[in-house]
C-alpha cells in the first residue's frame, strides 16, 4: 500500500508541474496573438493598395505580361509550404502539410511535376524524415516574420517562374498556409500565386450595367509599371500569408496548451481520488489488523 501511495503522489506532482508549464505557455501564446493580429491588420492597407494598382494596370491596358499570361501547357508546378519552427500547436503543422501533399497529388494526377519550397523547421524536418526533395528552404523566422524574408522567398519563386522549363523553371506557383479564422479555428488554405488572377475587391458586388470604368493614362508604359508592381504584389501576398500563419500558430498553441492544462487537471483529480482510496484501504487494513490482534489477545 505504501508503494502505491508514493506512486500516486509522484504522478500528482508530475501532473501539477506539467500544468504549470502548459498554463504559462497558454498565457504567453495569448499575449502574442494580439501582436500577430495587429501585424496582419497593419499589412492589409498596403496589400489592398498594391492590389488596386495592379488591377488598374492589368484591367485597363492591353499588354501581354509574363506574370499574367496563362501558359499553354503546365508541366512543372511549385508549392510554397508554410509551417512553424516550433511544435506544441496541436494539428497546426500536420494539417497544412497534409493539404500540401494532397495538392501535390492532384497536380501530379494532371501530369505536372511538383517542386516544393519549404518555410519552417517542421516542414523541413518532415521532408528530411520522409526523404522528400525540396528546391529551397527557409527556417528561423516563423514566429515573427520579417518583410526581408518575404522578399527573399518572392525573389526565389519569381526567378524559378521566369526560368525556362529546360533549366528547372516552373509554370505555376501555389502557396499553402494556415489562415487565421478565429481563436478556435485555423484553416489550411491553398492559393495559386502565379500566373496572377487579379480581381479588384468589391467588383463582383457591382451590377454589370452599373459599372463605370475610368480612363487611365500610364506613365511610364503599362508594361514597365507592371514590371515594378507585380514583384511588390507577390511580396505582399507572401508576407500576408506569413503573418496569417504566425497568428494562426499562436492561436493553435493557446488552444493546445489549454487542452493540455484541462487534461492535467483531470489527471490530478483522478490520481487524487485513487490516492485517497488507497490511503483509506490502508487505514482500513491497519484497523482490521489491530482488531484482529486484540481479539487474539482476549482469547
Amino acid at each position: 500500500m505504501g508503494a502505491q501511495l508514493r506512486e500516486y503522489k509522484q504522478k500528482i506532482a508530475s501532473a501539477q508541474t506539467t500544468k504549470k508549464i502548459t498554463k504559462a505557455m497558454e498565457l504567453i501564446a495569448a499575449s502574442r496573438i494580439q501582436k500577430a493580429m495587429a501585424r496582419v491588420r497593419a499589412s492589409s492597407p498596403f496589400s489592398r493598395a498594391v492590389t488596386r494598382a495592379v488591377s488598374a494596370v492589368a484591367t485597363h491596358s492591353d499588354i501581354d505580361h509574363v506574370l499574367t499570361r496563362e501558359p499553354e501547357t503546365v508541366t512543372r508546378s511549385a508549392i510554397l509550404l508554410l509551417t512553424s519552427d516550433r511544435g506544441l500547436a496541436g494539428a497546426f503543422n500536420s494539417q497544412v502539410i497534409r493539404e500540401a501533399l494532397e495538392l501535390a497529388e492532384l497536380l501530379r494526377s494532371e501530369g505536372k511535376e511538383v517542386v516544393f519550397y519549404l518555410f519552417g523547421r517542421k516542414a523541413v524536418g518532415y521532408f528530411q524524415f520522409r526523404r522528400l526533395a525540396s528546391a529551397q528552404q527557409w527556417i528561423g523566422d516563423a514566429d515573427t516574420p520579417h518583410f526581408d524574408t518575404a522578399e527573399e522567398i518572392a525573389k526565389a519563386l519569381l526567378d524559378a517562374y521566369l526560368l525556362d522549363e529546360s533549366e528547372g523553371g516552373v509554370n505555376e506557383i501555389h502557396v499553402v498556409y494556415n489562415r487565421f479564422v478565429s481563436m478556435m479555428t485555423q484553416s489550411p488554405e491553398s492559393v495559386r500565386l502565379l500566373p496572377l488572377e487579379v480581381v479588384e475587391a468589391g467588383e463582383a458586388d457591382v451590377p454589370a450595367e452599373a459599372e463605370i470604368f475610368p480612363l487611365y493614362e500610364f506613365e511610364p508604359e503599362p508594361e514597365l509599371v507592371l514590371d515594378k508592381l507585380l514583384p511588390v504584389y507577390i511580396q505582399s501576398r507572401i508576407f500576408n500569408a506569413l503573418l496569417q500563419s504566425a497568428a494562426a500558430k499562436q492561436a493553435a498553441t493557446q488552444k493546445a496548451m489549454k487542452s493540455a492544462s484541462d487534461n492535467a487537471d483531470k489527471l490530478i483529480t483522478d490520481y487524487t481520488r485513487l490516492r485517497n482510496n488507497a490511503r483509506q484501504a490502508e487505514i482500513t487494513q491497519q484497523i482490521a489488523e489491530i482488531v484482529g490482534g486484540a481479539d487474539a489477545l482476549a482469547h
